[in-house]
């Protein structure tokens, strides 16, 4: 019964360095979404940090400025989901599709 646990205990910390390589590089990826028919573009990375936001001028309104932020916020909320996606799809790839809780490792 030792010799399994020590295997399992082998694969856990194969799997923690798995996943600390994975976050590693999903850090520098980054996610592009659009919002207002791509009249605001906002990049987000795996860290979830907003590190680009355009605004194309003719989207600037000064009698709407409801309409702009209401788009600034569409796209970066999109952002924030998509590498919410992008991490949860490299995390199920990493265990295998193993439900384990968040935090595990």
């Amino acid at each position: 019964m030792y010799k399994g646990m020590g295997n399992m205990m082998k694969q856990i910390q194969k799997m923690q360095k798995e996943m600390a390589k994975m976050q590693e590089e999903l850090e520098q990826k980054t996610i592009e979404t659009t919002s207002g028919g791509g009249a605001v573009s906002v990049q987000v990375n795996g860290k979830k940090e907003l590190v680009s936001l355009t605004i194309d001028p003719s989207a600037v309104d000064p009698e709407d400025l409801e309409m702009l932020q209401d788009m600034i916020l569409a796209a970066v909320n999109e952002g924030l989901r998509k590498v919410d996606e992008m991490v949860m799809s490299e995390m199920q790839r990493l265990t295998g599709g193993l439900n384990l809780p968040p935090g595990l490792f």
